[in-house]
């Protein structure tokens, strides 16, 4: 399996609708909208965009895209 960065794994944990495809569109989306300005951000959208194109629908699945709030008692 194609490793991730902890940056796009984040950005695509904001960004997830649930689907494969529909992360795809919304990384596309907001991806149109960044200024010259938004250097790192453009750099985790285009890794993570080139990444899930190479990637199967089931090896989607396998990622955890909830984040893990350890929230202490």
């Amino acid at each position: 399996m194609i490793g991730f960065t902890e940056d796009e794994l984040m950005l695509m944990m904001i960004y997830n609708p649930g689907t494969k495809e529909g992360l795809i569109r919304e990384l596309t989306t907001m991806q149109q909208a960044l200024t010259g300005r938004d250097r790192n951000l453009r750099k985790w959208t285009k890794g993570a965009l080139e990444k899930l194109g190479q990637i199967t629908d089931e090896e989607y699945e396998e990622l955890q895209l909830i984040p893990d709030f350890d929230i202490g008692e």
